[in-house]
Parts: C-alpha cells; sequence; structure tokens
C-alpha cells in the first residue's frame, strides 16, 4: 500500500509540475521580493494564487485566514507566511470523515459530466477499485444518446472484471435505470455506478431525464445510500467550474472526480471548485492505466503543488 501511494504521489508530483510553476514559482518571487507584509505583498500573494486558477473565492478565504493568523502570531517575514498558507490551503481541501460513506454501504452512484472529461474511463477505474476492496459492483450504460457510449464503457467493464447492464442506443435511459437497479437488488449488489448523457447545452431534457431516473432508484430501491459525482477535465480550469455549477443546477451533488490531472497548469481548480461550490473533490486522476484514479487526499496534493515530499 505505501508502495502503491508514492508511485501515485510521484505522478502526481509529476503531473503537477505545470500548475507547481504557475503557482510556487510565483510564490517563491512574492516571499523573496518584499521584506515586510503590508497590502502590497497581500495584493501580489492574491494575484499569484488567481492565476494558478484558484479563484477568487477561495483566494479571498486563504488570505483572510493568512492575514488573521500573521496579526495573532505578530509575523514579520513574508517567509514566515509559507507554511501559514500552505496549511491554509489543506485546510481548505479537507474532503470531511464521511466523504467515503457510499463504499461502505449499499449504493447507487449516479456519475454526470459532458463529454470528453473522461467520465467512462472514470467509472471503469472506480469499478475496479472498488472490486478490489471486495465489493460487488454493477454498471449502468445509461447514456444511451451518444454512439459507442455502451461499447466503451463495457471495455471498461470488462477490464474492471465486473457485470454491466445497457440498453439500445437511442433508448430510453430510465428504463436502463429501471432494468439496473432491479438487477443490483436481485444479484445483492454493493455499489450500483450508472453512466449518464452528458449533454448539458439542452439542460431542460437532461434534468427531466434525471428526475426520472432519480423518481425510479427511489421507487425501486427505498433507502438505498444515493451519491451524485461529477466528472471534470482538471485542464480546463474555470471552464470545468462552470461545469460544475450548471451541474448542481440540476441535481444535487456529492462529489467531484477531477480527471487529467498530468501535465495541467491550472491544478489550483480543485482548490476554486471546493471553495465555490462547496462540494469535496473525492477522486483525482493522473493517467490512464485502471489504478490511476485514486482518492483525494488534500496533504498529497498540496504537497505535489509545492514541491514538498509525501
Amino acid at each position: 500500500m505505501a508502495e502503491e501511494k508514492k508511485g501515485f504521489f510521484a505522478r502526481l508530483k509529476d503531473g503537477l509540475t505545470k500548475t507547481r510553476n504557475t503557482i510556487a514559482r510565483g510564490l517563491d518571487s512574492v516571499f523573496s521580493g518584499y521584506s515586510a507584509i503590508d497590502e502590497d505583498f497581500y495584493e501580489e500573494l492574491e494575484e499569484t494564487l488567481i492565476m494558478g486558477d484558484l479563484g477568487v473565492r477561495a483566494t479571498q478565504e486563504i488570505l483572510e485566514r493568512l492575514r488573521d493568523q500573521v496579526d495573532e502570531q505578530g509575523i514579520c517575514d513574508p517567509e514566515d507566511c509559507r507554511q501559514l498558507l500552505i496549511d491554509s490551503i489543506k485546510e481548505q481541501m479537507n474532503v470531511g470523515e464521511t466523504a467515503y460513506e457510499f463504499e461502505r454501504q449499499q449504493s447507487v452512484v449516479m456519475v454526470i459530466g459532458v463529454n470528453g472529461v473522461g467520465k467512462t474511463t472514470s467509472i471503469g477505474k472506480l469499478a475496479a477499485k472498488l472490486k478490489g476492496q471486495g465489493r460487488r459492483v454493477l454498471i449502468a450504460a445509461a447514456d444511451t444518446f451518444r454512439a459507442a457510449a455502451g461499447g466503451q464503457l463495457a471495455e471498461w467493464a470488462n477490464r474492471a472484471g465486473v457485470d454491466m447492464i445497457g440498453g439500445k442506443e437511442g433508448s430510453d435511459p430510465a428504463s436502463v435505470i429501471y432494468d439496473a437497479v432491479n438487477a443490483a437488488r436481485a444479484r445483492h449488489t454493493d455499489v450500483l455506478l450508472c453512466d449518464t448523457a452528458g449533454r448539458l447545452h439542452n439542460k431542460k431534457n437532461l434534468m427531466e431525464e434525471l428526475r426520472k431516473m432519480n423518481r425510479i432508484i427511489d421507487r425501486e430501491f427505498p433507502g438505498v445510500h444515493r451519491e451524485n459525482l461529477v466528472v471534470l477535465d482538471g485542464t480546463t480550469g474555470q471552464n470545468a467550474l462552470a461545469q460544475a455549477r450548471e451541474f448542481g443546477q440540476v441535481m444535487d451533488l456529492t462529489g467531484i472526480i477531477l480527471t487529467k490531472m498530468d501535465g495541467t497548469a491550472k491544478g489550483g481548480i480543485a482548490v476554486a471548485i471546493q471553495s465555490e461550490l462547496h462540494v469535496p473533490v473525492k477522486y483525482i486522476g493522473v493517467g490512464e492505466s485502471i489504478d490511476d484514479l485514486q482518492k483525494f487526499d488534500p496533504e498529497q496534493f498540496v504537497n505535489a503543488i509545492f514541491d514538498r515530499e509525501a
């Protein structure tokens, strides 16, 4: 386990090189360029964090906390603020004790997100991860809108070694959910992962479709633990935040899967999303292989951005 963790941290650190160059180097020049903690110092810090895609709200919250600590502790040297800032960001990213409750309970997990963000691969990787923990997993291929979506998902289900319930292209996604929910109950499945269509441009239809699916789950599987995860592409920065906001209007989001974090200069978006939407980043993806989706660890993530050892 320690070896796997170390391997993932190394890949994460590697993947966040561009983000580190944007944020850590910018902060280095602020900390070394000022001899006193004054308004100019705070303004420069603010600019650097916003440029690193941490977002306006997260940046303001982090800096407010920093100002309070500087005053309380009577800190005068800008360099002494560095660790306080890093700790403040880690605190901002904390996912909480109950974030992964669905992994331990009998659950239905709706996975949503626009096409091209890595939704299908994330479902496959999550299925493999849960199966590796000894859970009985079933996948519902309810994205019947996109050609080849079912085929791709079937391939991932096969790789993960789990069963899949699908429907014909163009068929009613809610009927797939109906079949999958009843199969999950009959087979005593622990976690049912539901893929959904990723179209936001026609929000009214998507909303109606998701409402219908939710009604079926409520009726056919009362009392089951519910989880709604939105998959976002980490390379799109503020765009990912806008998508999460849109999906948040369609359904109650419980977590975020952030993909394609390898090679992005916009890794700070993880901080922004959590701060703006109060929805925790639960998983992070840094590669193509089946074990490249891991639980989000704020300590590891912030250490990777600031070039600290895990």
